[in-house]
């Protein structure tokens, strides 16, 4: 990680040689409304960002969930100018008519991104969205606790670790657990795999000790748990924080997810929204936010600058065996009421 840190040194001590014109442009004053997930951005890129171009006001806020950002987004006085939505979402969202399309010819760094994450479901002629970072769902668990292999999702259901289980608080994701537990398909829209689903949850929510999100990466760290259902890169960074943790994702297959940066067609400052955008493309930038925040990176040129010990950890980098069982999230359509109805009859019981 040593090339990192010099990597973005570097980009720091061009920044205070370029000033405030970013790059030799005509200064203009602009602002940039961001809305971003928690932790999802080293804090020295977006410091380095706001010093290149001291121009452009910068307000960073994040969220907890797809939900919440479409809520947002939906708003008559939506002020956000670029988010960072998951794969099924940006169906949504363009379904809505809700995004601008994107000029990929403003981004003079589009050319790094690896051409597997490009013209993918949800946005199939890359009209919409440009890549951000992607990962896995699996199961992060503590070896002391933890006497046998970690390899089937029916550990969650194992009542030797009552109240030491920790569950996604998430709607798609809980019921991935579920389904994928139950040989069904994590995109059905069958009412009765569906309930059945909901069924198997509410059979193991005794043994839940908590439903969370950003805090259950803490609460592993700090060993009060035995296993937690998470995302990869915040597996990662538990697993270097606490050397008693490890990550692995059931055979049976689990979901396979990607964030991209979308710009809202209410957006007010699309030029700074560019700007950023480019500016995360950058092969140094990219490779230095990846290796702060753990989440594999679709940044080929950013691949090239990690270091080894990053690239063979298959958190951060999954096998190819490993992607072949994980499926992508989809629109569900009239069926997302389905999913939703279930999780509320869960939660409330």
């Amino acid at each position: 990680m040593k090339k990192i840190a010099l990597l973005l040194t570097a980009v720091l001590l061009a920044v205070a040689l370029v000033g405030c014109t970013g790059g030799g442009g005509v200064e203009k004053t602009m602002s940039l409304y961001v809305l971003n997930w928690g932790d999802y951005i080293d804090e020295e890129i977006l410091e380095a960002f706001r010093k290149e171009y001291s121009y452009i006001d910068v307000h960073y806020d994040t969220m907890t969930s797809n939900e919440e950002m479409i809520i947002r987004l939906q708003s008559t006085d939506s002020i956000y100018d670029l988010c960072f939505p998951s794969d099924y979402i940006i169906t949504k969202l363009i379904k809505q008519g809700l995004l601008a399309e994107v000029d990929t010819s403003r981004l003079t760094n589009y050319g790094n991104i690896d051409k597997r994450f490009l013209s993918l479901e949800f946005d199939p002629e890359n009209r919409y969205s440009v890549p951000y970072h992607w990962g896995t769902v699996g199961i992060l668990y503590n070896t002391t606790m933890v006497d046998e292999p970690v390899n089937s999702w029916d550990i969650l259901w194992n009542e030797k670790y009552d109240d030491q289980i920790y569950m996604y608080d998430s709607v798609r994701d809980s019921m991935m657990v579920a389904l994928t537990k139950l040989g069904y398909s994590s995109n059905t829209t069958d009412e009765a795999q569906i309930l059945e689903a909901e069924a198997l949850l509410k059979q193991q929510k005794p043994l839940v000790a908590a439903y969370g999100t950003d805090d259950l990466r803490d609460r592993m760290i700090s060993g009060s748990g035995a296993l937690a259902v998470t995302y990869s890169g915040d597996a990662y960074a538990a697993v270097i924080e606490n050397p008693d943790l490890d990550f692995a994702v059931p055979d049976e297959g689990s979901n396979i997810w990607f964030d991209n940066m979308i710009i809202p067609k209410s957006s007010k400052n699309v030029d700074a929204a560019y700007l950023f955008i480019d500016y995360l493309l950058r092969a140094d930038v990219a490779a230095a936010n990846a290796s702060y925040i753990g989440y594999s990176t679709p940044n080929k040129a950013a691949m090239e600058l990690l270091d080894a010990e990053m690239l063979e950890n298959d958190v951060f980098n999954p096998s190819q065996d490993t992607i072949d069982r994980c499926n992508a999230f989809v629109d569900l359509g009239e069926a997302e009421k389905l999913y939703h109805s279930a999780w509320t009859r869960l939660k409330a019981e």
